[in-house]
């Protein structure tokens, strides 16, 4: 029943993008200025196109060639690519706490459809909120009936933080990669549990805690090191591992427990992690503190001494060889990009088994892409920087700077706002996005992107309401039929071909599986499973 129920969900979905009347402007003469300025086709205009489009034939395709059996005299063969080799994902933080059992369906039933892979939340603060015990499996509060009783989603404490194992259960069933996001964060707001500061203090340490952490934490800041006090930022890192050198042992004892005791919980079913998330600053300003006690930093506040290269040690030594290792980060303006390929080149350089590499792009401002669609000069660092972040030129030179690190990258947290909740706005939002989709897939480096929020409403505190690919109530916006009319049409390969002299089949497509399919002279069809690399 739940197989036909996805079936006719995913029937569905697709239909609404057969049956849609919103068509995606892919050039200025199709725009005629409706909708994005002259200045933002300019940049994307029909040279960089022709480009991306070789690009992608370059880099996403390769040449195939197989026999199959005897076939019927004058019938063709059937060549239909069913999965990707590219990984187009989401995040799944939104796991049946929709309040309604009819848009939760839609959303379980993207899954498997448009996406092929998902990040699962594993942030620690909400993943175990008491001390020894992590939420694996779900209870009545994370129950469909929970939230279609809650009147106040957003306001709980868990929302967009769903049990881990009905998730993952869930994404196995249906095929679809799994990704956890994250195992070291050193966030205070959204990742380090409140009650493993005072489990790592001993004896006296929890007074001189208590001097240096400003309580209770506050989600609404923005900047974090307003949760520590003045006592403590004016203290060196010298200073600061002589102050609580047993808390300092005991913090990084409680991450390495926590990798572990992941590694022997999931195993190898979990196919890949965000090891250490946003840690690029502290490398790049050299307060990591290696041979010390504490990494002492202005974003963070503070975390254990060298502690990506610890984290990245107790992963490969704990999951299994086949579990792919993530870093992952937000390397925003020229500096950054250049220092998060040395970060990584170290790290590798110490041992540290790096599979990908990651690479958050969010446009989280409304009015940025406004002015990106308008063509604006750009009024500040901040806009500046974010529009650099979608023009070709320098898309292409960041790909090269973070490609030099030689690893495969996951565009791994995509964020695009619409300008504003108007036709328009919705249609700027797919234009940029289906054009950053477009040069993403071309890299070579590329293998994977993962779209952040899929509805609108549903993101962390002082994220756009408007940056989902449906509404909240899980209407389709352009920016879906994009993403969809290029994952599921223009990048699936589909032929009927004949075998040539030698009774081979031969066809250039897309990498992924592919169905083959064919009449034998008996009249009786048979099929092939194929993996085109």
């Amino acid at each position: 029943m739940k197989k036909i129920a996805f079936a006719l969900l995913a029937a569905h979905l697709a239909a609404l993008a057969a049956n849609a009347e919103i068509k995606i402007p892919k050039s200025a003469e199709e725009d005629s200025g409706k909708v994005m300025s002259q200045k933002y086709w300019d940049l994307w205009n029909p040279e960089v196109q022709k480009k991306i489009d070789a690009d992608i034939e370059a880099n996403r395709k390769a040449d195939a060639s197989f026999k199959v059996g005897e076939i019927e005299k004058g019938s063709k063969v059937r060549v239909e690519q069913i999965s990707h080799e590219f990984f187009f994902g989401a995040h799944i933080f939104n796991f049946d706490q929709l309040g309604d059992k009819t848009l939760n369906a839609k959303y379980r039933s993207l899954f498997g459809t448009l996406f092929n892979s998902a990040t699962v939340a594993f942030y620690w603060d909400k993943f175990e909120m008491q001390d020894g015990r992590p939420r694996y499996r779900g209870e009545y509060w994370d129950s469909q009936e929970f939230w279609e009783k809650c009147g106040d989603p957003k306001g709980q404490i868990h929302w967009r933080r769903p049990p881990t194992d009905p998730v993952i259960d869930f994404l196995k069933a249906r095929g679809v990669r799994v990704h956890g996001h994250t195992l070291v964060w050193g966030n205070r707001s959204y990742s380090i549990p409140a009650w493993l500061f005072d489990k790592c203090a001993e004896g006296g340490e929890k007074e001189k805690l208590a001097k240096i952490l400003k309580s209770p934490i506050r989600r609404d800041v923005k900047n974090v090191p307003e949760q520590y006090t003045d006592f403590y930022r004016k203290m060196t890192s010298e200073e600061f591992d002589k102050y609580m050198p047993n808390f300092g042992r005991n913090f990084e004892k409680a991450f390495a427990k926590r990798i572990a005791e992941l590694a022997e919980y999931y195993g190898g079913r979990v196919d890949s992690w965000d090891v250490v998330n946003e840690s690029l600053q502290e490398f790049a300003e050299g307060s990591m503190n290696a041979g010390g006690v504490f990494c002492k930093n202005p974003r963070y506040g503070f975390m254990p001494a060298d502690y990506t290269f610890k984290g990245f040690r107790e992963a490969q030594k704990r999951f299994p060889e086949s579990v792919k290792l993530n870093i992952n980060e937000n390397p925003y303006g020229p500096f950054y990009l250049d220092k998060y390929g040395e970060q990584i080149k170290d790290l590798v350089s110490r041992g540290c088994k790096i599979d990908i590499v990651g690479w958050q792009m969010h446009i989280f401002d409304p009015a940025i892409i406004g002015a990106i669609a308008n063509g604006d000069e750009p009024k500040n660092a901040s806009y500046e920087m974010h529009m650099r972040k979608v023009a070709p030129k320098q898309i292409w030179e960041d790909f090269q700077k973070i490609g030099a690190a030689g690893k495969p990258i996951h565009m791994s947290e995509i964020t695009i706002s619409a300008p504003d909740d108007t036709e328009r706005g919705r249609m700027v939002q797919a234009i940029v996005a289906r054009n950053l989709y477009r040069i993403w897939f071309s890299q070579k480096p590329s293998m994977g992107i993962t779209w952040w929020n899929v509805l609108d409403d549903c993101g962390a505190p002082k994220e756009p309401a408007i940056s989902g690919l449906f509404t909240r109530g899980m209407n389709p916006k352009p920016a879906f039929f994009a993403l969809d009319e290029l994952i599921n049409k223009e990048w699936k390969t589909s032929l009927d071909t004949l075998p040539d002299a030698n009774g081979d089949i031969k066809f250039r497509g897309f990498r992924g599986k592919y169905r083959i399919s064919w009449k034998s002279p008996d009249g009786s069809e048979k099929f092939a499973y194929y993996n085109l690399k």
